[in-house]
């Protein structure tokens, strides 16, 4: 029976680390697309163009991935009975920071189709720094376990 805990363990963490990877490309593409979506004149075949993509990203890629993304961490915490340490509960709040994140991304491209543009080409650059910065800590809590 350990056997097939440790193989189910393994699959949900390849899952996990999949989902994650194709997340954060995401997470990485879709400011960067709201740049070049700005910059491109307002109301021109060019901006349709760009939400066009907007739209696929986050149907396509980030929407799935953070499904799965949370399916296979959620099932990976029960399979370790890693509820009462404390790396895990830093792990959930930035990750559920970092979904925060995904629905604002989401609501913007969806002012950006609707030729809305609230932020500064600058003001995305700098977003688009955010899931770096996140995965950075998330590695770190994972692999050292600081506490």
């Amino acid at each position: 029976m350990q056997d097939v805990l440790a193989m189910t363990y393994l699959w949900l963490k390849a899952g996990h680390i999949i989902f994650v990877i194709f997340w954060m490309a995401g997470l990485f593409m879709l400011p960067r697309y709201f740049v070049y979506h700005q910059e491109a004149p307002e109301g021109s075949p060019e901006a349709a163009e760009w939400a066009n993509r907007e739209r696929k990203l986050l149907k396509i890629i980030l929407t799935p991935s953070i499904i799965a993304v949370w399916v296979f961490g959620l099932a990976l915490a029960a399979s370790l009975h890693a509820w009462d340490q404390g790396w895990l509960h830093a792990k959930l709040l930035l990750v559920l920071a970092l979904s925060g994140y995904h629905g604002w991304l989401a609501s913007y491209a969806k002012k950006l189709a609707r030729g809305e543009r609230p932020l500064e080409g600058r003001t995305l650059r700098m977003l688009n720094e955010v899931p770096g910065v996140a995965a950075a800590i998330i590695v770190v809590l994972v692999v050292v376990k600081p506490f």
